[in-house]
This record gives C-alpha cells, sequence and structure tokens, in this order.
C-alpha cells in the first residue's frame, strides 16, 4: 500500500491526491502523530480529534493564501506535519525544536500565534477586514473549540463580525471538552442542538452568521463537501463540527482528561508508561493546593474554590468531588472568574481564585478595578509560576511579580517549599482585610513530610535559611532550592549568607535594613521576570534608603524564553545550581 503521507511536504502536494485517497491518509496521519507522541510527549487528543478535519481545510483552501487560524493551537498537530514540518516533528515542544503551538516565526501557515484560548475569532476577523481593505479576495477560518468559544472574548469577536460583510468563517470544533469537560449554558444549548431537541431560536443565526450543522467531523467526505459550498458563501459563516477528542485511539477517547498530554504511552496499545519511583517523590504544589483547600474548607464554612476552565490541572477538582456547591468551574472565562470571586468576598465569602500565572494576564483589569481598589479579600492561588517547560512562551508564569507589584492593596507571597504553601492559606482564610496573591510553580515539591500542622505566617516577614559573613543571596519562592544548591557547591560556602524573603509586597524592611548595613554585596533571585519584580523593589528600596551596596539582580532577561524542560530552561538563563554557583564563586 502506497504511504501518502510520505509524498506530502506541503498542502500543494495534498491537494493532488485523490479525495477517495484522503481517508487512508488519515489514518496514517494519525499514526504518525500516535508514534510521536508516545515518546517525545506532548498534547494527543485535541489533535487526534480534528485529523480529517485538518486534511479537509487545506484541500479545499488554497493555504497559506487563505489564512486558516487554530484557537489554542493544541490541536494543530496535524496542520504542522502536512505544512512542511513533518520530517522535525520529532523535535516538538524539545529544547531548540518546533513549537507546540501555532507560530508566526516558524512557518507561513501558522498564520497567527497561539497559545491561550479564545482568540482566533478576533484575529481572523482582523485579517478578513484587512483583506477587504487591501482589495484582496482571500478565505479566513478560524477553529475554535465550545469550550473555547464559551469565552467572552469569543463572543466580542462573534458580536463585531455579525454585523460586518467579512468574508470569514467559524468552525465550531464540538467534543464537548477543552482540557476538562466543557461547562456552562452555551455547552448545554451546544448538547440540545446535537440531540436535535434544542428549541429556541439558533444563537449564531441571531447573531447573523450564516449557520450550517452539525455535521459528523470525521466524515471527510461530508466535510469537504460542505466546506466547498461555504467557499461560494459571502460574509460571516459558521460551521458546526462534531468531533470525538481522542479519536483513533481506544484510551484516548474513553479518559479524554488524561490523554489530553497522558505523557510517555505505549503507540499500540496505547497504555500509560509508568514513572519510575512516583511513590517516593514530593506531592505537586497543585495537590497541595487541592488537598488543603478542602482541610480548611472542612473547618470553615465560607471558604470556597474557583477556577477558570482548569479543575483538573489545579487540583480544585479534590473539593469539587467532596463539596460540589462550594467549588466552581466558570469555564475559559478569567475576567469573570476574579470578579465573581470579587462579588462572592463582597457577602463574607472566603474565595480561593485559582488561576495559572499566565492566564491571570488575561484579567489584569479585574484584579485591579474589582478586588483592589475595593480591598476585597480575594485569596489569588497562582499556579504554574515562573517557567513551565515545554508548552514555551505562551504558558511560562514570569511577568506576574511585575504586574502585580504595582497594584495598591495586593500582598504577593511565594511559598519556597510545600509547607510554606499550606501555612500562607491557612493565614489568608483567617482574615486579612485586602487581597493576596500566593504564586507557586509548576511540578513537583521538594517536602515528603509537607502534610503538617497549620501555622500562621506574619504578614511581610522573611526568613534567613543560612547565615555568612561576606555575601548576601536574597531569594523569592522555590528558587529558595536552587541557591541552597549552588551554595553547597561553592568552595566558600560559609561566607554566603542565605535569605528567602517570602514576600515581595510588602517588603520586610526591618530584615532588608539589617542586610544593607551587613553585607557590601547583594544578588538578588527570582523565578520572574528580572524587569519590574523581586530584584526591582530590592533597588526601590535600596534607592529610596540611601543604600550604595553593589546589587545584582538575576531572573528572566528581558526576552520571551521559548520552549524546553525546566531543567533547560533554567540552565540558559542562569538560574540553575551550576550557573548560580558560579555568580556567587565572582563575589567571594
Amino acid at each position: 500500500m502506497n504511504s501518502f503521507l510520505n509524498s506530502i511536504n506541503s498542502p500543494k502536494e495534498l491537494r493532488l491526491l485523490k479525495q477517495k485517497d484522503l481517508e487512508q491518509l488519515a489514518q496514517e496521519l494519525r499514526a504518525f502523530i500516535i508514534n510521536i507522541v508516545a515518546t517525545k510527549q506532548g498534547h494527543l487528543g485535541a489533535s487526534l480529534g480534528v485529523v480529517e478535519l485538518t486534511i479537509a481545510l487545506h484541500y479545499v483552501f488554497n493555504t497559506p493564501e487563505d489564512q486558516l487560524i487554530w484557537d489554542v493551537g493544541h490541536q494543530a498537530y496535524g496542520h504542522k506535519i502536512l505544512t512542511g514540518r513533518k520530517d522535525v516533528f520529532d523535535s516538538n515542544r524539545q529544547f531548540g525544536g518546533i513549537s507546540g503551538f501555532p507560530k508566526r516565526d516558524e512557518s507561513a501557515y501558522d498564520t497567527f500565534g497561539v497559545g491561550h484560548a479564545s482568540t482566533s475569532i478576533s484575529a481572523a476577523l482582523g485579517m478578513a477586514i484587512a483583506s477587504q481593505l487591501k482589495g484582496e479576495d482571500k478565505h479566513h477560518i478560524a477553529v475554535i473549540g465550545d469550550a473555547s468559544i464559551a469565552s467572552g472574548m469569543a463572543f466580542e469577536g462573534l458580536n463585531h463580525a455579525g454585523v460586518t460583510d467579512a468574508n470569514l468563517l467559524v468552525i465550531l470544533n464540538d467534543n464537548a471538552i477543552g482540557i476538562d469537560p466543557s461547562v456552562g449554558a452555551l455547552k448545554m444549548y451546544l448538547t440540545n442542538v446535537k440531540k436535535g431537541t434544542q428549541k429556541q431560536d439558533n444563537i449564531f443565526e441571531a447573531l447573523n452568521f450564516d449557520y450550517s450543522g452539525p455535521i459528523n467531523g470525521h466524515d471527510i467526505d461530508a466535510v469537504i463537501t460542505e466546506l466547498k459550498r461555504l467557499k461560494t458563501v459571502k460574509g460571516p459563516k459558521f460551521l458546526h463540527v462534531i468531533t470525538t477528542k481522542g479519536k483513533g485511539l481506544k484510551q484516548a477517547e474513553e479518559d479524554q482528561v488524561k490523554y489530553h498530554a497522558p505523557g510517555k504511552f505505549d503507540a499500540i496499545t496505547g497504555e500509560l508508561i509508568a514513572k519510575s519511583g512516583t511513590s517516593q517523590q514530593p506531592p505537586k504544589y497543585q495537590d497541595v493546593f487541592g488537598h488543603t483547600i478542602v482541610e480548611l474548607a472542612e473547618k470553615n464554612k465560607n471558604i470556597v474554590g474557583i477556577t477558570p476552565a482548569m479543575p483538573t490541572g489545579s487540583s480544585l477538582k479534590y473539593m469539587m468531588d467532596k463539596m460540589p456547591n462550594r467549588a466552581f468551574d466558570v469555564g475559559i472565562a478569567e475576567q469573570h472568574a476574579v470578579t465573581l470571586a470579587a462579588g462572592m468576598a463582597t457577602q463574607g465569602l472566603i474565595p480561593f481564585c485559582n488561576i495559572y500565572s499566565t492566564f491571570l494576564q488575561r484579567a489584569y483589569d479585574q484584579i485591579i478595578h474589582d478586588v483592589a481598589l475595593q480591598k476585597l479579600p480575594v485569596i489569588f492561588c497562582l499556579d504554574r509560576a515562573g517557567l513551565v517547560g515545554e508548552d514555551g512562551a505562551t504558558h511560562h508564569g514570569v511577568f506576574d511579580l511585575s504586574y502585580l507589584r504595582c497594584i495598591p492593596n495586593l500582598i504577593i507571597f511565594a511559598p519556597r517549599n510545600e509547607v510554606e504553601l499550606r501555612n500562607i492559606m491557612y493565614t489568608a482564610q483567617l482574615g486579612l482585610g485586602q487581597p493576596i496573591a500566593i504564586r507557586y510553580p509548576r511540578g513537583r515539591g521538594v517536602t515528603m513530610d509537607w502534610k503538617q500542622p497549620f501555622k500562621s505566617i506574619e504578614i511581610g516577614k522573611g526568613t534567613q535559611l543560612k547565615k555568612g559573613h561576606k555575601l548576601a543571596v536574597l531569594s523569592i519562592g522555590n528558587m529558595a532550592q536552587n541557591v541552597s544548591d549552588a551554595i553547597a557547591l561553592c568552595d566558600n560556602k560559609e561566607a554566603v549568607s542565605h535569605y528567602d524573603m517570602r514576600f515581595v509586597k510588602p517588603l520586610d524592611t526591618d530584615l532588608l535594613h539589617a542586610i544593607f548595613k551587613s553585607y557590601k554585596t547583594i544578588l538578588t533571585i527570582e523565578d520572574a521576570s528580572v524587569i519590574g519584580g523581586f530584584g526591582s523593589a530590592i533597588l526601590e528600596f535600596a534607592a529610596a534608603n540611601h543604600y550604595n551596596n553593589s546589587i545584582k539582580t538575576l531572573g528572566i532577561p528581558d526576552v520571551f524564553i521559548e520552549h524546553g524542560s525546566v531543567d533547560e530552561l533554567q540552565k540558559s538563563v542562569g538560574l540553575d545550581a551550576e550557573s548560580l554557583k558560579t555568580q556567587f564563586n565572582l563575589f567571594l
């Protein structure tokens, strides 16, 4: 049997195939994705679910002249393979390799860089309007999932597109799941449409879109026929496509949450490959949060939990299972999550609003206007802070200290370990009278015996972890471990003092005065942007108090950091223990 995939290096070759051969191509493309992701890891289920749709889009439309945008981009592996990256696809998400998401500087076929949800409709509409203004005859296609289309930004795009005559096609890839199952009234509406029981008017037709569907997204002939028809329709169009996330791999279809990004698995059987020695590892920070909020909520009836579409990733799932009426998945709606928490706080509830650091960027005005300005005691738990690894530039949580530090009334804390995370959560729910942001990293901590009795933490107080006589190293959050490891490598380790400042705001000024009076040289270290963050706060303190000590700030430089393992990325920016040791030795 001929291998059609082997002969395809761009959609030009794809369009030379006979339509009857596309089903075999779909099987080959699925197998190719499964074989690579099984060993290299990455996002699996989303790409398997849109194989037929991907082939059909590139077969019918003249990409890249016709512009195709994948919302979020988890589902774009097939797209990458068909658009000239087949031979380097095994470098996907690897350090120095291709990105796991569409990226403009990687390929002309990646018309818009993505990674966060719900941007595709607005971007495609912008492109379509630009084409109109330039007198071009192009098609513009946004492929968006049923979880992403429930976001406010997607509605804003639909609302605007509906009053234009732009040549825009929105394809709803409806599989009833994002990373976790989709939630909300729109999900119920789409379910009724699929069942044929929806009684009310079609919501998309009401927004002035030419609506068609729902159609079976795995029937490649049906998809091609409808796409060809839609090419002849002017103005904004909406195609509703039903797919199965994980299609073609039994386990991925049956456990769509686990197989969204399953890690390593057997490409033939689909079974996950167990990680060795996991029983002896410290817990993930997200699990410490998840178990701790349940423990606290069992004693404090006012505690509620909120997450925008990440119940499994944040481990709020534990609370949702035990206390379903007090834990809320609000869908991909970070702005709503923050203001919902603010509303709850006005009524005496204690909201723990758990949002990945990179996604809190999407709700910046709500933090300022709805929470901090009113001094409402919302507890922000910022998961995935710092460098997160293979997801790369769109997902690193490295800007939070900089963008939060300038907001009045907001406390900022970074625990160095799991016990500190538990204790600050305990302290926050006792009542602070103002909001607090608690940032912690992706992955595992460093403490086996983490479930210790709660202790209250004094706000704005740092601590000395090691006494030395020559160099003072000030760290924040989990960077304390890298610093401790680096000091252990130093020839003159007795000369190094190490302080965990704990709070970026308010700073421990008493401790800082003592440090500045005792050491000529001070190093600050943070897993965050070196511009505007913790180190900047120390520099501001020194300037305000007329200290002329030598201060060096280490952190994430003023560039977007690409993808790779956390260890590789820390080494690339000089935050690993070996690089820090070299820095320390310069001053010893």
